[in-house]
């Protein structure tokens, strides 16, 4: 019995082998490079989105709301506001809802200031910040999606105790401090960019 053996072709099906290996792992490299620059697009887009919600935040905590809590009429016009901060383009198209969230709790709201969460609907606040020389800016909508109003001082005038002696003792009761606690909804959006670049913010502030 004769055995056949035949070894032709052997070297071209091991160097076509090869040739496949070495395509498939290029192509997951390339895939994995390709993917980590779309993650990092993605992040950078977000973060930039996420700046833009965070400014909104610091302005309305640090700005607008406690200078509409003031008592001095002087600070606390919409007018005066608005032009303060014209450079940003403020705007409070739902300037009723606004005053009436941040001076009654929410369960006393009208109808047409209580809608959704979303800020991006009847906003209590909205402005623009400009983007770099290359880039569009972003539009920032923020709005109260719940409140409750404690007992702060307002007046922002700082009285001094009368002064007593080291064994003196102050008859004067003080009630205990109850915060007033709003929970904002921030959101920032890059102009013209659709869904792709927005970041939304839910933040509970104390005044």
């Amino acid at each position: 019995m004769r055995i056949l053996r035949c070894e032709a072709g052997a070297a071209l099906v091991t160097a076509l082998m090869l040739t496949m290996l070495s395509l498939v792992i290029a192509l997951a490299l390339l895939s994995t490079i390709t993917m980590g620059t779309r993650i990092s697009a993605s992040q950078k887009r977000y973060r930039s989105a996420l700046a833009a919600a965070h400014g909104g935040v610091e302005l309305m905590t640090q700005e607008i709301i406690p200078r509409l809590l003031q008592t001095d009429p002087l600070n606390t016009t919409q007018d005066g506001i608005k032009n303060d901060l014209s450079p940003v383009n403020l705007q409070l198209p739902q300037s009723g809802c606004l005053q009436q969230k941040l001076n009654t709790p929410t369960n006393k709201w009208n109808a047409a200031c209580s809608s959704s969460a979303d800020p991006t609907q009847s906003p209590d606040v909205t402005f623009r910040l400009s983007g770099s020389v290359q880039e569009t800016g972003f539009n920032v909508s923020a709005k109260i999606v719940d409140a409750e109003p404690g007992n702060s001082d307002k007046s922002f005038v700082e009285l001094l105790d009368v002064g007593m002696s080291a064994s003196g003792r102050d008859e004067v009761i003080h009630p205990q401090h109850v915060p007033a606690l709003y929970n904002l909804s921030v959101q920032g959006v890059r102009e013209g960019g659709g869904s792709r670049e927005k970041a939304l913010l839910s933040v509970l502030y104390a005044y």
